[in-house]
């Protein structure tokens, strides 16, 4: 992440041509995002302690289970703001590679 002339964070993204896009995220949308995040590294750090515990395994990886459903929203929460806001702007300037791009990301959040 970086800051902008404002202090702002913004959420770098790199295009395939190297040059560096930025996201403009409404202030509410990145707290819910640092939030959630928030919330997963603590999930996170709770099972590096039950496997320290060594607490039964079907624990351990239905707590893990919890971690990848909650990444999963943040992914849905950041895609939807993602098309809503540098996909639409990006088609609207003629930019029709957003969708390629947008396609081989999708693609990777799926696997």
């Amino acid at each position: 992440m970086s800051m902008n002339e404002s202090g702002h964070q913004h959420i770098a993204h790199r295009h395939h041509s190297g040059g560096e896009r930025k996201s403009h995220h409404s202030e509410k949308l990145k707290s819910d995002l640092t939030a959630r995040l928030n919330r997963i590294e603590g999930q996170v750090r709770g099972v590096k302690g039950l496997i320290d515990k060594d607490t039964y395994c079907d624990d351990v990886l239905h707590q893990i289970a919890a971690i990848q459903s909650a990444l999963n929203g943040v992914g849905k929460l950041l895609l939807a703001g993602h098309m809503k806001s540098c996909v639409f702007e990006r088609i609207q300037e003629g930019d029709h590679e957003v969708i390629d791009e947008l396609l081989k990301t999708m693609n990777t959040l799926m696997k």
